[in-house]
C-alpha cells in the first residue's frame, strides 16, 4: 500500500528551546563538531575561489594587477560579512522549525504559517531541494580535484595522476558511507581546526610583507571595481561567489549543533581564518602576479607542499562527507513531506537517529560525481558549474525567509521586506552573474536540478491525484463499521491492523479481506500515519486513539519530518492509552497497488508513466515502517491514474 503523507497543522513546542540542538553535549563539543561538519565546504573555498575570481577579473591574463586583486579581495571579504554573517548567522539561524534548519524545514514552517495558500511555498521548497542535489554532486568533485591539483606544484609530472587519484579517493569516500560516519566524524572537528589554523598562519608572513592588502576591507574598492569593469566585473562576481558556497550548511545543520555553537565558531574561528587566508593570497599576488597559477599552495614553502596537499585532501573529503550526509537528511525529509517515493533508509548509529545511509541516493551521487570529474577534469572547469545551484538555493531561502519573518515572527510585510530585500538583491545579483556561465558548465546543476524538480513535482501531483481518485471509490468507514457490528461475519482471534491514508474511508485491504476471506478479527484497527510540519513529535502527542465500536478503533500515528517511522515501536506507546498491543497476535494488512495509466488523467500521459515508474521503485512499505515481515498480509489491487 502506498500510504500518502499529509502535512497537518499540528505544532509541538520545541523541547530544547529556540534553535538549540537536540543534544546534551557540551557547548565546546558542539562548537568543535560544527567546525568539522558545518564549515567543511566554505572552509575549503580558499583552494580555488580567489584564483578563479582574479583570473576572471584579469580577463584571462596570466598576471594580475594590484587594483584587480584589491577589488576582488574586497568583494570576497564583504560577501563573507554580508551574505554569510548578516544573512545566515544573524538572521536565518533564528528562523528555525522547532530547532531544525534547512530549506525543507523552512518550507514546512512557512507552509504552516501560510495555511491553505501554501502551494507556492511548496514549489519553492521543491526548487531549493532540487538545487541542493546539484551542490551535493559538485562539492565532492570540485573540492577533491582542487586539493589534488596542488601536486602539480611539486612536480609537473604529477599532472597526469590528478584525475585518477581524485577518482580513487572519491570511490573510497562513497564506499565507506554504508559503515556510518560516527567514528570518522569524531576526527572532523580537530582536523578542520588544524586546517583553519594552518591556512591563517601561512598567510600572515605575506600580509606582513605587503600590509597594503588590508585596504581591501574598505568597501569602496569593491564598489570601484564593479563600476569600472562593466561586464568583466559582473562575470567576476560569479567567481567571487565561490567564496561563500557552503553558507547554506550553517542553516541546514542547525538542528545538529544549535544556534550558539554555530555562530561562535563562525565569528571567532572560521571567518577570521578565511579572511586572513584570502588577504595572504592577495598579498602574494600583489608581490608576484604570476602566482595566479595557484596562490593558495604557493603561499607555502616547498618543504610544506606535500603535507599541505595531504591536509587539503583530508579537508576536502570532510567537506564532501558533510554534503553527502546532508543529501541523505534532505532525502528523508523529502520522503516524509511527500515529495519523493519511499527509499530504503538504514540507520548507522543506535545513539543518533540523524545518522542514516540511503543506498540508492549514495549510488546516484557517486555516479554523478565520477561523471563530472571525468568530463571536466579540472577544478577551474568545474568552478564554472558550481555557483548556480548554491545561488539559486540562497534566492529561494531568502524568499521563504520573508514569509517566516512576516507570518511567523509577526512583522509587518513592509518591515519584513525591508530586512530581506537587500539580501535578496545580492542573491539575485550573484545568481545572474553565475547564469553567465551556463554554457561553460553551469548547465550541469540546472539540468540536474530540473530533473529532480520534475521527479518531485510528478510524485507530489500523482500522489494527490491517486489519493483523490481512491477516495471516490472507497466506502465511508463509519457506515461499514455500523454494518459489520449489526451483521458481523465469522470472527477469528487476534488483532488486524489496516493501514490507510484516509482515516474516514474503509481501507482497501479491509474491503478485499472481507470479500475474499469473509472473516473479521476480534479487534480491528484502522491505522493512519501522518507527517507533521515539525521536525520531531513528543511521545505524548505521538499516538491518537478513537474507539469507533466494540471491535473497531481508529489510531493515528504522527511523526516529524526528521524522524524515521517505526510502527511497532510506536504502537507500543498505545498501551498507555489502553490498547493491549502484542506484536505476535497482530496482523498488518497492506494494500499493494498495481498502477495503470488511465485514458483521461489530471497529468499528461508521459507524466502518468513517470509516476508509475516512481511508484514501482518505491521501497516496500513493510520495510519503510519497520513492520516485521512475518506479521504482514499484502492484498493486491489495480488502480488507474
Amino acid at each position: 500500500m502506498s500510504v500518502q503523507f499529509s502535512v497537518t497543522a499540528a505544532e509541538t513546542p520545541a523541547a530544547n528551546g529556540h534553535g538549540e540542538a537536540h543534544s546534551t553535549a557540551t557547548f565546546k563539543a558542539l562548537m568543535l563538531g560544527s567546525i568539522g561538519v558545518v564549515y567543511g565546504d566554505i572552509g575549503t573555498s580558499p583552494l580555488y575561489a580567489l584564483r578563479e575570481a582574479v583570473v576572471a577579473a584579469s580577463e584571462g591574463s596570466t598576471a594580475a594587477t594590484s587594483q584587480a586583486v584589491l577589488g576582488v579581495l574586497s568583494l570576497i571579504l564583504w560577501a563573507l560579512i554580508v551574505v554569510v554573517t548578516l544573512k545566515y548567522v544573524v538572521i536565518l539561524l533564528r528562523a528555525d522549525n522547532n530547532g531544525e534548519g534547512g530549506t525543507l524545514a523552512l518550507m514546512a514552517l512557512a507552509q504552516r504559517a501560510v495555511g491553505k495558500g501554501g502551494a507556492a511555498i511548496v514549489l519553492l521548497g521543491i526548487i531549493s531541494g532540487a538545487l541542493f542535489y546539484g551542490d551535493a554532486v559538485l562539492t565532492p568533485a570540485l573540492s577533491v580535484l582542487s586539493a589534488i591539483e596542488g601536486m602539480k606544484l611539486i612536480t609537473v609530472s604529477f599532472e597526469h595522476y590528478v584525475v585518477p587519484l581524485t577518482l580513487i579517493i572519491l570511490v573510497a569516500l562513497f564506499a565507506v558511507q554504508s559503515h556510518g560516519t560516527a567514528r570518522v566524524a569524531a576526527f572532523f572537528g580537530p582536523i578542520m581546526c588544524v586546517w583553519f589554523a594552518v591556512i591563517a598562519i601561512a598567510a600572515v608572513p605575506q600580509i606582513v610583507r605587503h600590509p597594503e592588502v588590508l585596504q581591501a576591507f574598505n568597501p569602496l574598492y569593491a564598489v570601484s571595481f564593479m563600476l569600472h569593469h562593466g561586464l568583466i566585473g559582473f562575470v567576476t562576481l560569479g567567481a567571487v561567489f565561490l567564496a561563500v558556497t557552503g553558507a547554506e550548511a550553517l542553516y541546514a545543520d542547525l538542528g545538529h549543533f544549535g544556534k550558539r555553537p554555530i555562530q561562535t565558531a563562525w565569528l571567532f574561528i572560521v571567518l577570521p581564518s578565511l579572511a586572513v587566508n584570502y588577504l595572504g593570497q592577495g598579498a602574494l599576488l600583489i608581490a608576484n602576479p604570476k602566482a595566479i597559477e595557484n596562490p593558495f599552495f604557493l603561499m607555502f614553502p616547498d618543504w610544506a607542499l606535500i603535507p599541505m596537499v595531504a591536509l587539503a585532501t583530508v579537508a576536502t573529503v570532510i567537506a564532501s562527507q558533510a554534503v553527502i550526509t546532508g543529501a541523505y537528511s534532505l532525502t528523508r525529509q523529502a520522503i516524509q513531506l511527500g515529495l519523493m517515493p519511499r527509499f530504503e533508509i538504514r540507520h548507522t548509529s543506535e545513539a543518533h537517529s540523524g545518522q542514516i545511509y540511503i543506498p540508492r541516493i549514495n549510488l546516484l551521487l557517486f555516479l554523478a560525481v565520477i561523471l563530472l570529474v571525468v568530463l571536466f577534469r579540472s577544478s577551474s572547469a568545474l568552478a564554472s558549474a558550481y555557483g548556480i545551484s548554491v545561488t539559486g538555493t540562497m534566492v529561494v531561502t531568502a524568499m521563504m525567509g520573508f514569509v517566516v519573518i512576516w507570518r511567523v515572527w509577526k512583522w509587518s510585510p513592509i518591515a519584513a521586506a525591508a530586512l530581506i530585500a537587500p539580501f535578496l538583491f545580492l542573491d539575485v545579483t550573484f545568481l545572474a552573474a553565475n547564469l553567465l556561465k551556463v554554457f561553460e558548465g553551469g548547465w550541469v546543476p540546472l539540468a540536474l536540478g530540473g530533473v529532480v524538480m520534475l521527479l518531485m513535482y510528478t510524485w507530489r501531483r500523482g500522489s494527490r491525484l491517486l489519493f483523490e481518485k481512491s477516495r471516490k471509490l472507497e466506502f465511508p468507514l463509519a457506515g461499514l463499521v455500523a454494518m459489520l457490528e449489526k451483521r458481523p461475519p465469522q470472527r477469528v482471534s487476534g488483532t488486524a491492523v489496516f493501514l490507510t491514508s484516509d482515516p474516514d474511508c474503509a481501507p482497501t485491504a479491509l474491503m478485499h479481506s472481507l470479500k475474499h476471506y469473509k472473516v473479521l478479527h476480534e479487534k480491528n484497527v484502522i491505522l493512519t500515519i501522518e507527517t507533521a510540519p515539525t521536525p520531531r513529535i513528543d511521545d505524548a502527542e505521538r499516538v491518537r486513539m478513537e474507539q469507533l465500536s466494540e471491535t473497531f478503533s481508529r489510531v493515528t500515528l504522527k511523526f516529524g519530518f526528521m524522524e524515521s517511522p517505526n510502527v511497532p515501536k510506536t504502537l507500543a506507546i498505545a498501551r498507555k492509552l489502553g490498547w493491549q498491543f502484542d506484536i505476535m497476535s497482530t496482523s498488518f494488512f497492506l494494500s499493494r497497488r498495481a498502477l495503470k495509466p488511465a485514458a483521461h488523467s489530471g497529468m499528461p500521459r508521459w507524466q502518468d508513466l513517470l509516476f508509475i515508474r516512481l511508484s514501482r521503485s518505491a521501497n516496500d512499505a513493510t520495510d519503510y515502517f519497520q513492520i516485521p515481515t512475518g506479521r504482514v498480509v499484502e492484498v493486491g489491487t489495480q488502480v488507474t491514474i
